[in-house]
């Protein structure tokens, strides 16, 4: 029997199908850990226990998910950095380990103790590797680069999600309302299809989608059980690394479990901030009903933050003088470029909605195809809903030559739901449209590379996702 043919049992759990194989009963490390039958298109999991145990529950539960997702971001990283895996394995080991904290460690390789377990092959390295595939491709290689007068052409940060947070007088109830949509390419991004709900030994318990494999969100929208609300968007064309700072999935996923408040989200982030997977981070206290903005940089740290109002992401530089010296690429003025058309859009929406925002017109939102550059309904990359046609005259390829890619998932939560550890989730795009691989092959066989790792990302009804209640 293959690891894959595992014998399943049916269990009913609080009403929902519960999946679970014989070897749950054998393995204490699986103790009170679950995994439920896949709802429109996402895949449920409750990891619960000390750092090993939750390391082991994820790779474990999730051991046939994690090898497609490896095989894709593997070959993307490979692809898009013209280096062999090896490089990041060394990487993984020699720069970022030594600053990975001892409990994350232990998370990390309790993912690798239970692939292994499954029957899997990726050891401790690939494991980390994978981890930081965000900022190792996009931040660590260019600045090696640079470093090293390479002159070979990387991908560099991406322009990647679309989200917006909001309350007072522009939300229906005054309350919080909170929404995020992933963009990313699509051969990994239909993995990014996971909800985690996990109840650590230590910290806050936390309700996050996420991507097999990875102990961060890492498209970053979560709930954690003291009242905060957290996602972000990228800054387009960032540059710069700290090798001897903190990688960045460890930083977010501490803020995540350990941050109480806006003011431990802030100092959690800027201890040991390497640069990597710089961010516009939009946060929401249900406690407090105050929402802000920390954009990330390396060299420049911005945090704004209100209690009536609204902050917005979509790949946009906030702070000039971050722009001028850490996104040296970007023109904040050309109305063409994705970041500054979505922001714009953003800014017509807030003000058409003020007052009325609650989650069906955050779904709404995310699903917006107004181009604000032509001034039509025209889905693309400019639009809240990314779509990037790579055969289009005048459409700069989202990070040419790495596409195709665009929205694969979209989030909406508020402070009731959030209170109850809940938010709606929608995998693939928001407006129903599905994206075929083999179709798109033939019209762009220069993409030909990605055979067997770009499947289908179909689009799927908006989900309501609860955590379990211990």
């Amino acid at each position: 029997m293959t690891r894959y043919a595992a014998v399943l049992l049916c269990l009913l759990f609080a009403g929902t199908l519960v999946v679970s194989t014989g070897a749950r009963s054998a393995d204490p490390r699986l103790n009170n850990s679950f995994r439920r039958e896949e709802q429109n298109g996402w895949i449920y999991v409750h990891l619960e226990g000390s750092p090993r145990e939750l390391g082991f529950q994820h790779g474990y539960w999730l051991e046939p998910e994690i090898l497609a997702t490896f095989q894709a971001a593997s070959r993307l990283a490979e692809h898009d950095s013209r280096r062999p895996w090896a490089f990041f394995r060394e990487t993984a080991e020699k720069v970022l380990w030594p600053h990975v904290e001892q409990q994350y460690r232990e998370e990390l390789q309790g993912v690798a103790e239970g692939i292994k377990a499954r029957g899997g092959s990726l050891d401790l390295w690939d494991i980390v590797a994978h981890n930081a595939m965000e900022e190792l491709s996009g931040y660590y290689v260019p600045w090696l680069n640079k470093q090293q007068a390479a002159g070979v052409k990387t991908r560099g940060a991406p322009e990647s999600c679309s989200a917006f947070v909001a309350t007072g007088s522009y939300t229906r109830d005054g309350r919080i309302v909170i929404g995020h949509n992933n963009w990313t390419d699509y051969a990994t991004g239909r993995n990014w299809n996971v909800v985690f709900d996990m109840a650590p030994a230590f910290g806050y318990h936390i309700f996050m989608d996420g991507i097999p494999g990875i102990i961060a969100s890492d498209d970053d929208f979560g709930i954690n059980s003291a009242g905060l609300i957290i996602t972000e968007t990228t800054i387009s064309q960032f540059e710069g690394f700290e090798p001897k700072g903190i990688p960045e999935f460890v930083r977010a996923r501490k803020a995540m479990q350990y941050a109480a408040s806006i003011d431990d989200f802030d100092r959690i982030m800027r201890e040991g901030n390497n640069g990597g997977y710089a961010n516009a981070w939009l946060l929401a206290d249900r406690k407090t009903n105050e929402i802000a903005r920390l954009e990330l940089g390396l060299k420049n740290v911005n945090l704004e933050r209100t209690k009536d109002g609204y902050f917005v992401g979509a790949n946009f530089p906030v702070s000039e003088r971050l722009a001028r010296e850490e996104t040296p690429g970007y023109d904040m003025k050309d109305p063409s470029i994705s970041g500054n058309a979505r922001r714009a859009r953003w800014e017509q929406l807030m003000a058409e909605y003020r007052g009325k925002i609650d989650l069906a017109v955050g779904q709404k939102f995310l699903s917006d195809h107004y181009d604000t550059f032509t001034r039509s309904q025209d889905p693309s990359q400019r639009t809240l809903c990314g779509h990037v046609d790579l055969s289009r005259e005048g459409m700069r390829p989202w990070q040419p030559p790495f596409g195709p890619a665009g929205t694969v998932q979209n989030k909406v939560t508020d402070a009731a739901m959030a209170e109850r550890m809940s938010f709606t989730a929608a995998m693939g795009h928001a407006c129903g449209l599905h994206f075929k691989a083999e179709e798109h092959l033939r019209r762009h066989p220069e993409f030909s590379w990605q055979k067997g790792i770009l499947r289908d990302l179909d689009s799927y009804p908006w989900t309501t996702f609860s955590a379990a209640r211990k």
